[in-house]
């Protein structure tokens, strides 16, 4: 059985709700709200634990914990012509590796 506190979670305000809303990286279709941020972290666990023995007891897999999953450390990427061609050049005049300088970048998000 999957450990549920392995999930995904985030807190967040909505202006428009005028309440904290729980929610799962795992589970993008599920939402807690509660005027109060401890209640909406319990409210959207306690949500997903119900819904995990769901799945589990009608024979579903949940998903695997991002933070449970491996990471090989690549992934592809596919870009307009012109973007990897500017990357190319700053790569260049910086006297970097393509992958280098991408990685730079993605860093800063």
């Amino acid at each position: 059985m999957v450990d549920v506190r392995h999930y995904t979670y985030r807190l967040t305000w909505s202006e428009e709700d005028g309440e904290y809303v729980g929610l799962c990286a795992e589970f993008p279709s599920l939402s807690h709200l509660d005027s109060d941020q401890a209640a909406a972290l319990a409210g959207i666990v306690s949500l997903v634990a119900d819904v995990v023995s769901e799945m589990a007891a009608s024979g579903e897999t949940p998903p695997q914990p991002i933070a449970d999953r491996h990471y090989s450390g690549r992934f592809q990427v596919r870009t307009t012509p012109e973007l990897h061609r500017r990357l190319a050049l700053r790569a260049a005049e910086a006297n970097l590796s393509l992958n280098r300088i991408v990685n730079d970048q993605l860093s800063k998000l």
